[in-house]
């Protein structure tokens, strides 16, 4: 494969020049039509549109619809973290060895270079595999409206290749924490902190309460973190607050230990520590934890031999943010992530991709996939 960088940023340029941030679903529908143009263009796809509710449309495309199985799935997603105006604010521009802009490596280039791995593989790849690719529109927010559409294709699936980016040094990560989030709303008694203090019910005390309690549950022995960052409430000094609310982020490398923690959070909204206050608890987004078993040991291995042929240094990291991969982990499907080129400064107005790791991110793609086709024929035998 011969790419010209001019030719591949040429195509890039369009999907990062448009707002697309979950929920923009103009935007998303923007990048739906441009990768449903890329893949029609390419003889053999089935291209399907996935209702993915409030946050738009997804995107299957298959080369065997018909298949049972899913020898490969390959995961992307279309949405970024950025507001509308930002694309227009600071479009992509390059220099000598990085293009910049909104979603950038996280992760319009690995949409774009599994694009370009399945140009240009070899048809008896083609022949062999059934591979499937999903691109959903609301990971940046924890896939709450395309989970169930991914997690059900995936149960399909004996191998999960996901193309968010490399890391900085190259790493693919082959473990990433959970996580969920958290809103708690506090609803107690208003009242004049100065004539009949007494017969309030603290919003805000209740919420401090449940800070100090759920600061408690942090083991940073285990991974499993707890940590309030957003807090709101009251509406004056001299009132008593009737309402408050608190976000909660949670980390956590052990699913079982978050179910234990998911259950006390729960359990404390029956047992409130101020008299007639209530307690709403909402979780407003979850990925379990995605941790190797022993067929990913054997899928990292593939990948390392891969890497080894075309002389690509590669390592592998335990990432503390989640990305689609948690959720095909947690099914038991060999899943390993960052097959994208390398980039960094995700979500941030420094977000860079790295041009010289485009070229050998595609060709270490195209080889795993040539080295899963080789199995599957030897299997055959």
């Amino acid at each position: 494969m011969n790419l010209s960088l001019n030719e591949y940023l040429a195509e890039l340029r369009p999907l990062i020049n448009v707002d697309c941030g979950t929920y923009t679903v103009d935007g998303i529908a923007f990048i739906v039509s441009e990768m449903t143009a890329k893949y029609a263009a390419m003889n053999g796809w089935s291209i399907k549109q996935i209702d993915c509710g409030k946050a738009g449309i997804g995107l299957e495309v298959r080369n065997k619809p018909d298949a049972e199985d899913i020898d490969v799935l390959l995961l992307g997603h279309m949405d970024t973290v950025f507001p509308v105006g930002t694309a227009a604010e600071r479009p992509m521009t390059t220099d000598e060895t990085k293009a910049y802009g909104p979603g950038v490596s996280d992760m319009k280039s690995g949409l774009l270079n599994v694009v370009y791995a399945l140009r240009h593989i070899e048809q008896s790849v083609l022949d062999e595999l059934s591979i499937c690719i999903c691109m959903n529109p609301d990971e940046e927010t924890g896939s709450l409206y395309s989970v169930d559409w991914l997690q059900a294709t995936a149960k399909q699936a004996k191998h999960v290749l996901v193309a968010e980016a490399a890391r900085a040094d190259g790493g693919l990560v082959k473990a990433r924490k959970g996580m969920a989030r958290y809103k708690m709303t506090f609803k107690g008694k208003a009242a004049h902190a100065g004539n009949e203090p007494d017969k309030g019910r603290s919003a805000i005390t209740e919420m401090a309460n449940w800070i100090l309690a759920t600061n408690a549950m942090t083991n940073f022995e285990s991974g499993t973190t707890l940590n309030v960052g957003v807090v709101a409430g009251g509406a004056g000094a001299n009132i008593v607050p009737d309402l408050a609310t608190a976000i909660v982020d949670v980390r956590f490398w052990d699913n079982a230990e978050y179910d234990q923690v998911d259950t006390a959070l729960n359990g404390m909204t029956q047992t409130p520590f101020v008299d007639g206050v209530s307690i709403e608890l909402v979780r407003e987004a979850y990925k379990p934890s995605m941790v190797p078993t022993e067929q990913t040991q054997a899928l990292m291995t593939l990948v390392e031999e891969s890497a080894q042929a075309l002389a690509i240094k590669i390592n592998w990291k335990e990432a503390g943010g989640g990305s689609d991969a948690n959720n095909t982990a947690i099914l038991g499907v060999p899943t390993l992530d960052g097959f994208g080129p390398i980039g960094a400064g995700f979500h941030s107005a420094d977000e860079y991709l790295l041009l010289e790791s485009i070229t050998p991110r595609i060709h270490l793609l195209m080889r795993v996939l040539t080295k899963l086709a080789e199995n599957k024929s030897k299997d055959k035998k």
